[in-house]
């Protein structure tokens, strides 16, 4: 299998780092987009970790995906910024737009616009601020449109 392989060479890369189970799951998670279940094994055999501290690893961090994420990925801002001006509700307005969608929602504890949230963020680069449940419609809506 082709990720086999890449995941391969990705812990062969960093396997003699201090600590080098984060910085092989950032790369596998970057160069895949996920980190697929079937690497846990190996990793862990190269690293000389269990599978289930790896497992705890991917787990624990909300970063880490072991799926796909949809087409897009929107990540909107739970910290305590955001909800004190209207992230919860707006967390709540895009998990009711997007389910069934082909984009994937995740939340985020900051995305530094503190001062201009509640905040969300498309992808790896775009933020916005001052999002309301009419803007975040209007962002979803093009992006629909840019399929």
């Amino acid at each position: 299998m082709a990720n086999l392989a890449a995941i391969e060479r990705i812990v062969a890369a960093k396997r003699t780092l201090p600590g080098a189970l984060l910085p092989v799951l950032h790369d596998i998670q970057e160069a895949l987009g996920h980190i697929p279940p079937e690497s846990v094994p190996l990793i862990a055999r190269e690293l000389n970790l269990s599978r289930a501290e790896i497992h705890g690893v991917i787990s624990y961090y909300h970063h880490f995906r072991q799926t796909l994420p949809g087409r897009h990925l929107v990540r909107i801002c739970c910290a305590e910024a955001c909800q004190a001006v209207g992230g919860e509700a707006l967390a709540e307005h895009a998990r009711t737009r997007l389910e069934g969608s082909d984009l994937t929602l995740e939340p985020v504890y900051c995305l530094g616009l503190c001062a201009i949230g509640p905040a969300l963020q498309i992808d790896e680069t775009t933020l916005h601020a001052h999002v309301t449940p009419e803007k975040f419609d209007a962002l979803m809506a093009a992006l629909a449109a840019d399929k």
